[in-house]
């Protein structure tokens, strides 16, 4: 069972790729591997829609709730851990389900990715000039040096634009152009889900809507008295960096709710993007009333089996 390929379910936020992977996993004796960056993080529950143990009806579920809301994300770390499950399912002829809608772990996981390497005299003065003018300066800087990699970095996301400026520095070229073209570590069916966007935008308000009425503000309230505000990654998260906004006096409630409703919105379409860059994708309308039948034939297909 050593060539036991992986499955990757990705596609953009809120369509319901969670479901999807979990009867997949049913059917051909799989367990799901999380890819979603923000489920690593523990107490992050009701803003990321980190599945219960209802929706995951019995599938056994990796890499959640590993880090502390301090601790700033790392790809090869988290690369580290999801390969080390994967080879262990792998070996046991458990078909591995890597299941989430950050494309750059993914990437990091099926493919071979060396990350260029950090100097830290370089990253503590970009942090410094973060801190003293704000992370739109900055991205208008990036936007200068490297057009493309800015319109794949928020101008928001003070810590990916400290790190694309640093990469540039170090390896005088693009921050795009230093992922070199991948090579598989595994073989791999890549699944991808996705909606007619009028009908992504309806699923996402729904989601928020559903988000406020479990409790998420008060998930925030608890995850800021634990130190949300010092984490770099888990404090820029969709819903929960809102939410401390409004904790500021920044936003009222509603503009809060309506913030991330807007900003989930345009997050997606820079997730389609992403995905869609990946020729090798099977793309599937997450709509259809058979698709677990129809992605189950494509898996049987591709000598998964049954």
């Amino acid at each position: 069972m050593s060539e036991l390929p992986v499955v990757a379910v990705v596609g953009p936020t809120a369509t319901g790729k969670t479901a999807l992977a979990v009867a997949l996993a049913r059917r051909f004796g799989g367990e799901v591997v999380n890819a979603d960056s923000m489920q690593l993080y523990r107490g992050m529950d009701i803003g990321t829609a980190k599945p219960d143990l209802a929706e995951r009806g019995g599938v056994p579920h990796h890499l959640m709730d590993l880090w502390h809301v301090r601790a700033p994300a790392s790809v090869a770390e988290y690369r580290r851990l999801a390969r080390a499950e994967i080879d262990r399912l792998r070996a046991a002829g458990v078909l591995p389900l890597l299941v989430g809608g950050s494309g750059l772990y993914v990437r990091a996981v099926l493919d071979e990715l060396d990350f260029p390497g950090t100097d830290p005299a370089v990253r503590a003065r970009l942090e410094a000039e973060l801190a003293a003018v704000g992370p739109a300066e900055l991205h208008a800087r990036l936007a200068a040096l490297d057009p493309a990699a800015a319109v794949a970095v928020l101008p928001s996301n003070g810590r990916r634009i400290v790190r694309a400026l640093e990469v540039i520095e170090l390896t005088g070229g693009p921050f795009r152009a230093s992922l070199p073209e991948p090579a598989p570590h595994y073989p791999a069916v890549v699944v991808g889900l996705d909606r007619e966007p009028a009908e992504l935008d309806e699923r996402i308000a729904l989601r928020v809507d559903r988000m406020w009425s479990a409790g998420f503000v008060d998930e925030v309230a608890a995850l800021a008295e634990d130190g949300l505000r010092e984490g770099p990654t888990a404090s820029r998260a969709l819903g929960y960096a809102q939410v401390l906004a409004q904790f500021d006096g920044v936003l009222t409630p509603e503009e809060a709710k309506e913030r991330t409703v807007s900003t989930t919105r345009r997050f997606v379409r820079r997730q389609r993007s992403w995905f869609r860059r990946d020729a090798a994708t099977t793309w599937f309308d997450a709509a259809r009333p058979d698709l677990a039948e129809a992605v189950g034939a494509l898996l049987a297909d591709r000598t998964i089996g049954t």
